[in-house]
């Protein structure tokens, strides 16, 4: 165990070293608090609580660099609460992803034997868990930067932690500079000090230590376990079956009660994997029972929660997650990790103008972060489903999403917190100019920004900042106001923003389909979803009739959820809430109004192209409209995998949209008429 203050290198690692950290219990899973203690005391950083309280206190800001073992997100802000930075103001801690956050909480109430929502909370989008009594306070990156839109310097905290660091979010990049500003600030303005804390398990150390002006920088080493890291002996063709492979040999192979990690990218890989596992192994046998849980952003809470419970005696768990494990949580009893060595990423092309969801190769600090998983609490084994040679290909480093995706909502929300030359905001690490200018160019079009050498944030552009959405959805809810149909409109966009409500297993799909078929709207899936959740409140949100429509019901009912707090923002925004009926023209023509970057024409030969950037889209198979050929449509998503596919599409009439930003279109009415 070292510790010690340096400027010094980058962490380097190694394929048999990596590292430990305490488990994190789900709600249903509490330690007593002697055990929980005991487990406190045992950790690298709780040793040295009394040298980095006096570091915290004495620094403005710090760079701690914490091996995974350590413990540093859970023990570091109770050495803030205990050195009395939350005498006046909370400590705020951010993760990337809510999940974290929620499990995170959880963990720290039960070391400091409360509640959560008591000394400690959380909030996530659409969810806060705090009180008066709050003074830590576990929060989504999103979360803080919409606090500082409100807030700009921040007053309700003394103490900033931004975890995860390495993971580079796009929020957790802005906050970067935001924190950075605040903190200088409040210094001028004689305000009381806000202290930063930048923490992540590994990360360029240099780079972070001097964009935050020559900070310190903490190396914590934690406790470390080895992992045996097997390669592929050729490339394969398919990682997903590949890794299916990979799970059902070590199923037959290891012992009970060593349970495994899989990685892939996306929900549908997921749920196939996940059945795919049951089947199988309900066709074996001499092996033990197996667990097979999916893992993923979007997965509602309850379920995400199943991966922490212990897995029964003579039992293996087999966790099938996105990148989400990758880092934040800690996941119990995982013995081996199953690597396919793809991640789903957004990826921004500016010459176009389209943000897209595409697979993707990891990055060589991605591959160590997904290793690690296996060593938390003895050695354990990582099998990569690709070659050395493919990982020695592999970027060192993964891009900052800040550099690959739409900048419209960062640009929205910077302008509301007060920064009037987006530019040359103090970025990290800058992104490219031209997405800057695009994104700048869509809020004028939608009527957030005016036009100018310096763009001022509109009224209209005001109140599309007290929605957490992005911008195009914003628009669409105020345009819904001159339409008549803010109800309908906030219900789909609710539905859009959770996860897949419609169910199409692959036993059972020809009844699923025709069990959709009531629902299905001649306009396209907005509509379809719009009919579903009108069918779902009218049957009172029944489970058992989701069951028999195929129909996820924890899905809808966190869509409802969400429509509910939505609702509730309009009515702070003094927005009335109308209904249209049966009539869904004004619905269509209200999402046109702001999702008219989204649209594509059906050209002459066929094929539908974006409108003005003429980049070819088909509609994806699992849209109503797919066997169809709308003229025009728009399109809440575009995924590329073979092809670049249009999903959640509407028909619309190409007129709407030059209704909706005439500036933007009227040079474009060759390509609407195509």
């Amino acid at each position: 165990m070292r510790f010690k203050l340096r400027h010094g290198s980058k962490l380097q690692h190694c394929e048999t070293n990596v590292m430990r950290r305490i488990t994190l219990v789900s709600r249903g899973a509490r330690l007593p608090f002697r055990q929980l203690t005991r487990q406190r005391q045992a950790l690298p950083v709780y040793r040295l609580q009394a040298r980095l309280t006096s570091e915290i206190s004495s620094r403005p800001t710090l760079v701690l660099i914490g091996e995974t073992g350590s413990g540093k997100t859970t023990q570091v802000p109770q050495f803030c609460h205990q050195a009395g930075l939350t005498k006046t103001a909370m400590v705020a801690v951010t993760q990337p992803r809510r999940v974290a956050a929620m499990s995170l909480a959880q963990r720290v109430a039960d070391e400091m034997a409360c509640t959560v929502g008591q000394k400690v909370g959380y909030a996530v989008r659409f969810e806060d868990c705090t009180s008066t009594q709050t003074k830590i306070k576990y929060m989504t990156d999103g979360m803080l930067l919409r606090e500082a839109m409100s807030d700009h310097l921040l007053r309700r905290y003394s103490c900033v932690i931004l975890d995860e660091a390495h993971e580079r979010t796009v929020h957790t990049d802005v906050l970067f500079g935001i924190v950075k500003k605040v903190q200088k600030i409040r210094r001028v303005k004689q305000l009381p000090e806000l202290k930063i804390i930048v923490m992540s398990a590994t990360m360029d150390v240099d780079h972070f230590s001097r964009y935050f002006n020559s900070a310190p920088v903490i190396y914590l080493q934690g406790r470390q376990f080895p992992v045996q890291v097997y390669y592929a002996k050729q490339k394969q063709e398919d990682p997903v079956f590949a890794s299916l492979v990979s799970v059902v040999q070590l199923h037959q192979t290891a012992p009970p009660n060593q349970d495994v990690l899989v990685f892939l990218t996306g929900q549908q890989e997921i749920q196939a994997m996940v059945k795919n596992l049951r089947d199988v192994n309900k066709d074996l046998t001499g092996c033990c029972r197996l667990r097979v849980l999916p893992l993923y952003a979007n997965l509602p809470v309850q379920q995400q929660m199943e991966v922490f419970q212990p897995t029964p005696p003579g039992q293996r768990k087999v966790i099938v997650s996105t990148n989400v494990a990758e880092t934040s949580v800690t996941l119990p009893n995982i013995k081996f990790v199953v690597d396919s060595g793809l991640v789903k990423a957004r990826c921004y092309q500016p010459g176009t103008g389209l943000e897209m969801l595409r697979v993707q190769k990891i990055s060589q600090a991605q591959a160590w972060q997904r290793t690690g998983r296996a060593g938390r609490q003895s050695a354990g084994s990582c099998y990569r489903v690709y070659t050395r040679a493919e990982f020695e290909a592999m970027p060192r480093d993964t891009a900052p999403e800040i550099q690959r995706c739409s900048l419209s909502s960062v640009a929205l929300q910077l302008l509301t917190i007060g920064v009037r030359d987006v530019r040359n905001f103090d970025f990290l690490d800058r992104p490219d100019t031209k997405a800057i200018d695009d994104a700048m160019k869509e809020l004028q079009l939608l009527g957030a920004v005016s036009a100018g050498e310096q763009p001022e944030l509109t009224p209209v552009g005001r109140r599309m900042s007290a929605f957490p959405l992005d911008p195009k959805f914003a628009k669409a809810i105020l345009a819904s106001k001159d339409h008549g149909c803010t109800e309908e409109v906030v219900t789909i966009i609710a539905l859009l923003s959770a996860d897949v409500i419609l169910l199409t297993p692959a036993a059972g799909r020809q009844e699923a389909l025709a069990a959709h078929q009531k629902f299905v709207a001649p306009e396209g899936d907005m509509i379809t979803l719009l009919n579903v959740f009108r069918a779902y409140r009218k049957v009172h949100k029944n489970k058992e009739w989701c069951r028999e429509n195929y129909l996820h019901e924890r899905h809808l009912a966190h869509a409802a959820e969400i429509r509910r707090q939505l609702l509730q923002l309009c009515a702070q925004a003094q927005l009335p809430v109308t209904s249209s009926g049966q009539s869904t023209e004004p619905v269509r023509r209200s999402l046109a109004a702001g999702l008219f970057s989204c649209a594509a024409h059906l050209s002459r030969d066929g094929h539908h192209v974006t409108v003005g950037t003429l980049q070819k889209v088909h509609i994806h198979p699992s849209s109503v409209l797919f066997m169809s050929r709308p003229a025009c449509v728009l399109f809440a998503e575009l995924v590329q995998t073979s092809k670049k596919y249009m999903r959640s599409v509407c028909m619309i009439d190409p007129d709407w949209l030059r209704d909706a930003a005439p500036e933007g279109f009227h040079t474009r009415r060759v390509n609407l008429e195509t």
